[in-house]
């Protein structure tokens, strides 16, 4: 009797060890326009940084594996309205044009700083400087605080691909402003000559970024949202940014 009773329990566990092994990988969204520090694309495919860090820690506190899928910014955009990406990280609501009433969104993780640089010998500005000016920017960002003199045609977009290409346009004397991100700012800099070295000049946002996770049956959802809570408490955000700092 107590032989049977091994079998059964062992036979359960085998059962549900399969069970997990069977469960597909987590589709978490990779835009291909974001840079180092945030993400390292190499052949297609996300290899490094700061949300790949996350990404992948945040599958494997859930049993899961990660699939990182590489794409489009808009093409990103139509698979959260059809419910075809599972999680989506590094995003603010302010970003969105749609509700995406199917996700939940988790805990904010960081804060994002948006800025106006320009090369090393330029002044600080403000916004109401920029009329006239052509300003550099990542193909698809949005940024808010800009619209309107966008719109108006006060203030031109010269998109580039990535952040990183942004950067070095600028540094090129391609235009003398340009956005960037806090991080992204400091990880081009870093292997560059002080006199080279490009600047902040005005602060333009800073937004706090969260992940949106799918509510659906077949998505650990409450247990995802649970992990970024836990790692948020327990330091592990401010410990992988502190790795690319």
């Amino acid at each position: 009797m107590r032989m049977r009773l091994l079998l059964f329990a062992l036979l359960v566990s085998l059962s549900a060890i399969a069970s997990a092994q069977e469960q597909r990988p987590l589709r978490f969204s990779v835009t291909e326009s974001w840079a180092m520090p945030m993400i390292r694309i190499e052949d297609g495919r996300a290899t490094a940084g700061i949300l790949y860090d996350l990404q992948m820690r945040l599958a494997e506190k859930v049993g899961r594996r990660a699939d990182l899928l590489v794409m489009p910014r808009l093409r990103v955009q139509r698979l959260l309205v059809r419910g075809e990406i599972d999680v989506r990280c590094y995003v603010n609501p302010g970003w969105l044009s749609e509700t995406h009433h199917q996700y939940i969104w988790s805990v904010p993780f960081m804060v994002q700083r948006d800025l106006i640089v320009g090369r090393h010998d330029e002044a600080d500005i403000s916004l109401a400087q920029l009329p006239g000016e052509r300003l550099g920017t990542v193909l698809g960002f949005s940024y808010p605080r800009l619209e309107s003199l966008f719109a108006s045609g006060q203030v031109l977009r010269e998109d580039a691909r990535t952040q990183e290409l942004v950067l070095e346009k600028l540094e090129a004397g391609r235009y003398r402003y340009a956005v960037s991100n806090e991080l992204a700012l400091a990880w081009f800099n870093r292997n560059l000559p002080e006199h080279k070295r490009l600047r902040a000049l005005a602060e333009l946002s800073a937004d706090p970024l969260s992940c949106l996770v799918r509510d659906a049956p077949d998505v650990p959802t409450q247990a995802l949202l649970r992990a970024l809570v836990q790692m948020k408490q327990d330091g592990e955000f401010e410990a992988i940014l502190s790795r690319y700092r």
